[in-house]
């Protein structure tokens, strides 16, 4: 039983998975629109053409939109290791926020909480990854910031869900040799893109959003290689 309220707020805005697509990935956005109110009308919208299976307001209520058995439209243009489609293979959880357009803050640890618990119902049916729960800018960094440097991902990693790296002498090594491109494609961004190094940052590194391989940042990249495998 959930320890958060949770209300059906159904949205028209979905359609059916493909008959050989499994649920793989889980993607975090923020709502990023001035309030919790604009956000739940949008995503209801008929003519908004945009959707997501959940949103968890700040203080911690839980809107279920669309079955987790249909496709939400809620990543747009989007890939991940090499395979676009998101919207087919994934979850997309909304998290109230107004956003860096709006006044971005801090999320409240109580909406912390709920996306926790949330989550690792989530990652359990569908047995999802650690490493593949990922930010809207992860899969579509060209595009997107969401949710963002100040999203706590150490901190959901720490209660279940995700991944967080912490480098060891193992990622030491001489940035400069260092194929940057290389690592992030393994790891599963699109290399091509200008901004997947950024988007790098505000996941795993937010303390440094440069777009530039600083010494930290390929340190935690190269940890998350090992961690994972990859």
């Amino acid at each position: 039983m959930s320890s958060f309220r949770r209300i059906d707020r159904p949205s028209p805005n979905h359609g059916p998975r493909a008959a050989d697509a499994r649920v793989e990935l889980l993607i975090l956005h923020y709502t990023g629109m001035p309030s919790a109110a604009h956000a739940l009308d949008r995503l209801c919208d008929p003519a908004s053409q945009v959707s997501a299976h959940y949103t968890v307001d700040e203080d911690g209520t839980v809107y279920a939109h669309v079955p987790e058995d249909r496709r939400a439209w809620h990543a747009g243009r989007s890939s991940w290791r090499g395979a676009g489609d998101v919207n087919g293979r994934s979850i997309g959880v909304e998290i109230v926020n107004p956003g860096h357009e709006f006044g971005y803050r801090p999320f409240p640890p109580v909406q912390m909480a709920a996306v926790a618990e949330l989550c690792r119902g989530i990652v359990a049916r569908h047995a999802i990854a650690p490493a593949d729960v990922l930010g809207h800018s992860d899969v579509a960094p060209d595009r997107k910031e969401d949710p963002g440097e100040l999203f706590d991902w150490p901190g959901l990693a720490a209660q279940g869900v995700g991944i967080w790296p912490t480098p060891s002498q193992a990622d030491d090594g001489p940035v400069a040799d260092a194929d940057v491109a290389a690592l992030l494609g393994r790891y599963g961004y699109d290399p091509a893109g200008p901004r997947a190094l950024l988007a790098f940052q505000r996941h795993f590194h937010p303390g440094t959003l440069t777009g530039a391989a600083d010494a930290g940042t390929v340190r935690s990249l190269r940890a998350l290689l090992r961690l994972t495998g990859r």
